[in-house]
C-alpha cells in the first residue's frame, strides 16, 4: 500500500511541480552551467547502493573541496543553491528515485556509504530495513539542526515505529518546517 501511494503521489507531484522544476533547472544553468542535476551514491533498502538525484546546489567540484556533509555558510554552496536548499526545492528530483523504487516519500534520509561507520552492526541492519525517504523523522523534527546522535536516534526510531499515521505526521511536520530555518 505504501509503495502504491509513493508512486501515485510522486507522479502527481512531478506533473504539478514540472514548471517549478524547469525554472529551477534553468536558474541553475544560468548561474553555474550544466549539469543541473547532481547524482550521489546513497545506501537504500537492504544496504543496496543507488544514485540519488538532487538539483545541483554547490559548485561543480564540491566533492573534492570538502566533506560529504555541509555546514552553515559552506562556501561550496552557490547563491541559487542557498535558496534551493532553504526551500528544499533541491530535493524535488528525488521524486524520480521514488518512481524508480530506490526511495519512499517518507523514511530515514539515505546515508552516503561513508556514514556506515556511524552505526553498530545491529543499528545498520535496522537502518537498512526500510526504504529511505525524501523526508524523514529527523528532518521533520530538526531539519538540519540536529546533532549526529539525534539524527541517528530519529532514523532508528522511524524504523521501529513506521506506520501510515506516522508518515502522515512526518509529512505535516516537514511541511511546517519549510520556512527555511535550519536548512544548509
Amino acid at each position: 500500500m505504501k509503495r502504491l501511494m509513493d508512486v501515485l503521489i510522486a507522479l502527481i507531484a512531478l506533473l504539478v511541480l514540472s514548471p517549478l522544476l524547469l525554472v529551477a533547472a534553468a536558474v541553475i544553468a544560468v548561474e553555474s552551467g550544466a549539469p543541473v542535476l547532481f547524482r550521489q551514491t546513497r545506501i537504500g533498502l537492504s544496504g543496496r547502493e543507488f544514485g540519488m538525484f538532487k538539483f545541483r546546489s554547490m559548485v561543480k567540484n564540491a566533492a573534492s573541496l570538502g566533506p560529504y556533509f555541509t555546514a552553515e555558510n559552506d562556501p561550496r554552496i552557490t547563491r541559487v543553491g542557498r535558496f534551493l536548499r532553504r526551500t528544499s526545492i533541491d530535493e524535488l528530483p528525488q521524486l524520480i528515485n521514488v518512481l524508480l523504487g530506490d526511495m519512499s516519500l517518507v523514511g530515514p534520509r539515505p546515508d552516503v556509504p561513508a556514514q556506515r561507520g556511524l552505526y553498530s552492526e545491529a543499528d545498520w541492519a535496522q537502518r537498512c530495513s526500510v526504504r529511505p525517504g525524501i523526508t524523514g523523522l529527523a528532518q521533520a523534527l530538526y531539519r538540519s539542526e540536529s546533532t549526529e546522535t539525534q539524527r541517528l536516534e530519529a532514523d532508528l526510531r522511524y524504523t521501529r515505529e513506521h506506520s501510515l499515521w506516522l508518515d502522515i505526521k512526518i509529512c505535516w511536520w516537514t511541511f511546517r518546517r519549510l520556512s527555511g530555518k535550519g536548512a544548509n
